[in-house]
């Protein structure tokens, strides 16, 4: 996620700045061939397509922008159930229980380890490295040996405090208020994976693409009778703002790709990792800080 609230024009322009040339070049071939071979075209129904793409564009974008909030709001409340499995454990665990420090210990291990699992299934990376440094292979490998680690990893937690009730270190009252924290957390992983393996429509990607280019293709040619030398210059602006508008929804469609634009999952991660290794009084790392302006 980029965290400058001034945007960087070079990151902007490095994003567009081929089809940018590109249309640059158009521009000025356009303009060229009025002053040798004069032309005239009305500049009503491009000042109406114009608007029609604008509006096709707005849409998009609302709709890849709610997808990537979306995708923020589901780790706000990861963050936040991680944090109740944390303070439910320490309060609800009999202390005078055989092994009760372990048992907490295990299940905020598991926890922390259960979200880093999350984060690489859904950035498509190996989750077993991050895994394996909270969890011995042994207590890794229940989960890692199936298809969703993360969901693997989930359970184990829930049959430990099943297993904790059973032996009488909890009772059921409490093994259901923790228990309603584990639904918590498997729904917002349930968003998460929906929001990742759910493309955005193909018409939403498709024709504001296809009707943006072709309005930046028609621009020169309805500006050069009132720019004249200046429409390259002139149709370029006008199309770099349009370029700019279609990369953001390109940028923000995916809100777990990994890459700049992405929802800070390492950072928020962190933050858990953090919370949960205070409350068991273990030595936690510092927070993920940006680096040159974006936090991962």
């Amino acid at each position: 996620m980029i965290i400058p609230t001034i945007p960087s024009f070079g990151r902007i322009f490095r994003e567009v700045h081929r089809p940018l040339s590109a249309l640059f070049i158009w521009d000025v071939a356009v303009t060229v061939t009025y002053f040798v071979l004069p032309f005239h075209a009305p500049s009503l129904p491009l000042t109406l397509f114009g608007s029609a793409v604008a509006l096709f564009l707005g849409f998009r974008v609302n709709s890849v922008y709610q997808r990537w909030w979306e995708g923020r709001v589901l780790w706000g409340a990861m963050i936040n159930a991680s944090r109740n499995l944390a303070r439910a454990a320490h309060a609800f665990i009999d202390p005078a229980a055989p092994n009760a420090v372990d048992l907490k210990r295990t299940l905020v291990l598991r926890q922390i380890a259960y979200v880093q699992a999350l984060r690489c299934q859904l950035r498509r990376q190996d989750p077993a490295p991050e895994v394996l440094r909270f969890l011995s292979e042994t207590e890794a490998q229940e989960g890692l040996s199936r298809a969703n680690p993360a969901n693997g990893l989930l359970d184990g937690s829930a049959r430990r405090v099943a297993e904790s009730q059973r032996a009488g270190w909890l009772d059921t009252i409490q093994q259901t208020q923790i228990e309603r924290v584990f639904v918590d957390i498997a729904n917002a992983q349930g968003g998460m994976e929906r929001l990742k393996n759910t493309p955005l429509p193909y018409q939403y990607r498709f024709f504001p693409a296809l009707f943006a280019r072709l309005f930046c293709v028609l621009l020169p040619i309805g500006l050069v009778e009132t720019l004249g030398w200046a429409t390259p210059i002139g149709s370029t602006v006008a199309g770099l703002m349009f370029l700019a508008i279609l990369q953001i929804g390109d940028d923000l469609v995916d809100p777990f790709a990994g890459d700049v634009h992405d929802v800070p999952l390492s950072a928020m991660c962190r933050t858990v990792e953090i919370d949960l290794l205070e409350a068991i009084g273990d030595p936690a790392p510092p927070k993920l800080e940006p680096v040159k302006g974006v936090l991962w």
